[in-house]
């Protein structure tokens, strides 16, 4: 057996019984779990940057990135969230006003500031936020020790990894055209296709089984609405991260996971998969 795919196994065997654990207990040790996946991912998109000779403020993108996710669930588990969506506009302003004056201070005209600046706020928002969107779904309706909200939870996720996992196989068995040869030159549009089929048939097995068996209702149409839309955005935000790796020079953001490349690697589809799950949840009156 390849060695990759051993070590690929391997980390799956170990990462996935923790995650499902994680997400069905919920609180303070996802929100923990969020943290330092922030703060790593935030951390290998700076040195995608720093390979562009961009020096991000990389103490304060990390520690911002690692703050989110606690500091969502604090507002969550307290009822403090009408209060926090209303002091965050002043929080994010305060917290850009000392990223420009690090900027002034720390970066001469000829250190590129403004794309210091850039790159620190993308890492945050993309690295630290956007995840953070898995603490409302896991919690908008659901306490700790949750199934219902542990699968809530799951649904976005496995159309994502069955999404994926159809892209390839439809790819390598049909080929044809690339979807973006300049981006990511694996990937077609047969296996893109592929991929929204794939995510499309996790619908009604939720439906059917999944969700009835843990009290959680939700009508198949919109199951099917969701699961399609998150096919498509998961697999835009996989090029996303190819986009930022293809400016870099390198095929894996890291190699901090055995077989996996890094968090950015692992997370890529998640990052527009989760806000926009969480989203479609809102609207269709879920969590």
């Amino acid at each position: 057996m390849d060695s990759n795919l051993v070590r690929r196994v391997g980390f799956a065997v170990v990462a996935i019984p923790l995650a499902l654990l994680l997400v069905w207990l919920g609180g303070l040790p996802l929100a923990l779990l969020l943290a330092v996946a922030g703060a790593l991912a935030t951390r290998e998109l700076f040195g995608l940057a720093e390979r562009r000779g961009v020096r991000p403020a990389t103490l304060l993108g990390i520690l911002t990135s690692a703050a989110i996710a606690p500091v969502t669930w604090a507002a969550l588990s307290t009822g403090q969230g009408p209060e926090l969506a209303a002091v965050a506009p002043y929080a994010v302003a305060l917290w850009l006003v000392l990223l420009l004056s690090w900027a002034l201070a720390a970066r001469a005209p000829a250190d590129r500031p403004l794309e210091a600046v850039a790159v620190t706020w993308l890492a945050v928002a993309y690295a630290g936020a956007l995840p953070a969107f898995l603490l409302v779904i896991r919690h908008g309706q659901h306490p700790l020790r949750s199934w219902a909200g542990a699968w809530l939870v799951f649904f976005p996720l496995v159309v994502t990894w069955v999404c994926d996992t159809a892209a390839m196989f439809g790819g390598r068995t049909f080929g044809g055209p690339k979807l973006a040869p300049t981006i990511s030159p694996g990937k077609t549009r047969s296996g893109t296709i592929a991929g929204i089929v794939g995510g499309l048939l996790v619908a009604p097995v939720f439906a059917r089984w999944v969700f009835p068996a843990v009290g959680v209702e939700v009508p198949g149409w919109q199951l099917f609405a969701i699961a399609g839309v998150l096919s498509v955005v998961g697999q835009v935000g996989d090029l996303a991260e190819s986009l930022f790796k293809r400016e870099a020079g390198v095929k894996d953001s890291s190699a901090l996971i055995p077989g996996h490349g890094g968090v950015l690697d692992r997370l890529d589809s998640l990052y527009f998969v989760v806000p926009v799950a969480a989203a479609m949840y809102h609207a269709f009156g879920v969590i």
